[in-house]
Order: structure tokens, then sequence, then C-alpha cells
């Protein structure tokens, strides 16, 4: 985990704790000042001058219980070992940054790549049916088979979302679970044994520091992280109201695609999605295979196992032979392919990482690999 030094990322985290300061107005007084120092460091009267910026903003800018928060923060991130993400860091999730009220500061705990080439979130009711855990689970195992590097997003709570969490973990993808909270709790605290498996295949991540009150509007808020960290965002089981139809309205304002399954028009807990197929807010799916189609997943793996195949036939010999006993093996960790090669890990390691980098391999957690499409 590459991590700034800590001056920077005690002010980018000060910057996030600004009462009345939300992500758009950060944006803002950052392009003014160029930096979240810059901008604690600049002077009262030039901070008035930024277009509506008032008084009592400028003086929650230069109170001095930002800075005593933002240490308490560091100290928390440092301790347990938190990676975070500024908004203007290359490894801020490039789907989310280009969402306009996307976080100014994301805090992650696990190992998960925000870069996949599929992500996709799966919402809806916490008063699941039988018939949508089925839904669910049935439409995740199906898109395992043909999207090994997918990857679930949803928010931890009860119901359809932690059914999808779960479903994810056992077809080995990786998941995000968005919490509406600091790191420092997880709620509902019953899902606590689920969030520690995810940590391990994905990750927790919040805008939330520690020590955040836990209030619904904060629930609320992070759905927009579920709809903007996604390709496209399905809706299994809704009420007429809901977090879901809230994440669905947004996935749209973002221009990603929304999902629905269709229910009985008598079951209160379809309502929700009904009612985005019939306002042609959502497209109306009864499998994977309608989301793959409209996707354009089945043509791009098609296009992916070319390009790759090309890519396998100009390696060298040792290099195709470790492509191969990966993906005989399904997965092997770096001490197995060093002694099955008979080859040093120092001369192993960067022969993965080659292929890593051209993409015919993926590092799994535990320094295990496995291959891409092939």
């Amino acid at each position: 985990m590459e991590q700034l030094n800590n001056e920077d990322l005690f002010y980018q985290i000060a910057l996030s704790l600004i009462p009345k300061v939300g992500p758009v107005l950060a944006k803002r007084l950052i392009a003014y000042t160029g930096s979240p120092k810059a901008l604690f460091e600049e002077k009262k009267r030039k901070l008035l001058k930024i277009p509506n910026i008032g008084e009592n903003l400028v003086n929650n800018i230069k109170s001095n219980v930002i800075f005593e928060k933002a240490e308490q923060e560091l100290s928390f991130i440092e301790r347990y070992h938190i990676d975070v993400l500024f908004y203007l860091d290359k490894r801020y999730p490039k789907r989310l940054k280009n969402c306009e009220d996307a976080p100014v500061i994301l805090y992650s705990k696990g190992n998960v790549n925000f870069e996949e080439s599929r992500i996709l979130s799966i919402v809806g009711t916490r008063r699941a049916t039988d018939r949508g855990i089925e839904t669910c689970k049935k439409l995740i195992d199906e898109l395992a088979r043909n999207n090994k590097d997918l990857v679930i997003v949803s928010g931890l709570a009860y119901g359809i979302d932690i059914c999808a969490h779960r479903a994810a973990l056992s077809n080995d993808l990786q998941t995000i679970s968005v919490l509406g909270h600091g790191l420092d709790i997880i709620y509902p605290s019953v899902h606590r044994s689920m969030a520690e498996k995810i940590i391990h295949q994905g990750a927790l991540l919040t805008e939330f520091s520690s020590r955040t009150k836990f209030i619904r509007s904060n629930f609320v808020s992070r759905n927009r992280i579920i709809a903007g960290l996604s390709d496209a965002t399905v809706v299994i089981e809704s009420g007429e109201k809901g977090g879901a139809l809230i994440t669905a309205d947004l996935a749209n304002s973002y221009n990603r695609d929304v999902f629905a399954f269709p229910g009985r028009i008598e079951d209160s807990r379809s309502k929700g999605c009904n009612q985005l197929i019939k306002s042609n807010k959502a497209a109306l799916i009864e499998g994977a295979e309608d989301l793959e189609y409209i996707l354009g997943w089945e043509l791009n793996r098609y296009r992916e196992k070319i390009v790759q195949q090309e890519m396998f036939n100009e390696l060298g010999a040792t290099e195709k032979n470790i492509v191969s006993l990966i993906k005989d093996n399904g997965e092997l960790s770096i001490n197995d392919i060093s002694a099955r090669l008979s080859m040093p890990i120092s001369k192993v390691s960067p022969l993965l990482l080659d292929l890593e980098f051209e993409g015919i391999i993926k590092c799994l957690p535990g320094n295990r690999y496995k291959t891409i499409g092939f």
C-alpha cells in the first residue's frame, strides 16, 4: 500500500472534516488555492475573495478543532493500516472520479482493484424474500462463470446487500462494501465476520472518518459511491421507496446502466423494480445473459481472448510455461511456481510482474496468481 507523506495526508483529511464543506465545494476551494495545505495556509482576507465563501466558512477553515480531529484520524489510519485515496491521486477510482459529487477522500481497508474491467453494483431491499435472495445468488453465480474479473459492489446491509457479498465471496470474486460510517465500527454488527472476509477478498470503503456520528443521512449519501464505482447497477427487489431506488436514480444521473428484475404486481417488494422498468429508468432483465448482452460483455470477452492469445504467442518459453502452469491449476502461489519451474523466486517475480502488466495474469491476495480470459 503506497501512502502519501504524513503532512500531505494530514491536510487532505483536514479538508474533508471542514463543517459545511461538501465534495463539490471542497474541490472548488482546491481549484482556487492549489492544494489542501495551501487552503489552510491562505490568509483569511484572500479566502473571503473566493466567490460564495462567507465569513462563517472561513472561520471553519481556520478552526483549530479541524486540526485536532485530523490528528486523531491520522493516528487511527496509521494504527489500523487504513489506505487513503484522495480525489487527485492516480489511485482514486476512475469511474467514481467522473462523478461531480464524488468524495474528496476515501478510506479503504482491504485489497481490491478499483479499475477492473467489470464492476457491478447490486442493491435491493433489506427485507428480501426467498425469491429475491435466490435471484441475487443465481445472478452472481451465472456471471462468475464467464467473468472471473468481475467485482461486486454493495452496502453490507441486511437482505440483498449481504446476499450479494456472500455470493461474490463464494464465487471467488472481489467484492466492495461501501459503508455509511467510519471504519471504526461495523453496522449491522452481526455482519462483522462477513466484513472480515471481505477485507481479504475485496475492501471495505467509506468517505467517513472514524468517530463519525451514526446518522441515517450518511447511509443515503454512501449510495452515490455505490452507483459511481460501477459500470451498472442492478436492483433486486425494492419497495416503492428506499435506498435501492435512490442508488438507481444516482446511477442514471451518472449515465450508468441500471437493470431491474420484474416482480408480481401484487408484491410490495417488487413495486420499486416494476416502477423503474415502467418509467424507463431501468432495463428489464431475467438473468445474467440479458445483462451481459446489454453491457456488451460477451463481445468484449471475445475480443479480449483474441488479444490475449496474440500476447501469449509472443511470449518467451519460460513465460509460456508460467501461464500454462497457472491455467492448468486454476491459481498458484509464487512459491509453487518457483518450485515447479525449479527457478528462484527472485527470477520468477519479475516475470510475473511483466505478465500482470500485459493483462495475462492477475495477482490475488496472498501472492497467488490466476490467468485472465484463457
